[in-house]
């Protein structure tokens, strides 16, 4: 991982975005953007993840974030990854609606 992209101060407020590959527009159905927010409200109650704001794009979502827990902000997004599996279940639901 770059020097730049690190987490230095786990005190204050990060600006992050999140990119599908190949900028692929996944989120323009409600039930993507809904699995998404599932997640984030996981996050939120269970490891201790503040969002300040956030806009969720077609392909890509941007967030102001911080903590209000004794979790790092990257193990929050590392379990955020593992809990939510969403690019599993983007796949299920997308080979879903073409059977």
């Amino acid at each position: 991982m770059s020097e730049k992209y690190k987490i230095r101060d786990q005190e204050r407020l990060y600006f992050v975005t999140f990119c599908v590959v190949q900028w692929f527009n996944v989120f323009t159905r409600p039930v993507y953007k809904d699995l998404l927010v599932e997640s984030f409200k996981y996050c939120q109650e269970n490891k201790g993840l503040n969002i300040f704001a956030w806009c969720i794009m077609t392909n890509h979502i941007h967030l102001i974030i911080g903590r209000n827990s004794e979790n790092k902000i990257e193990d929050i997004f590392r379990d955020f990854k593992k809990y939510s599996l969403l690019a599993r279940k983007l796949l299920q639901l997308s080979y879903q609606a073409m059977i």
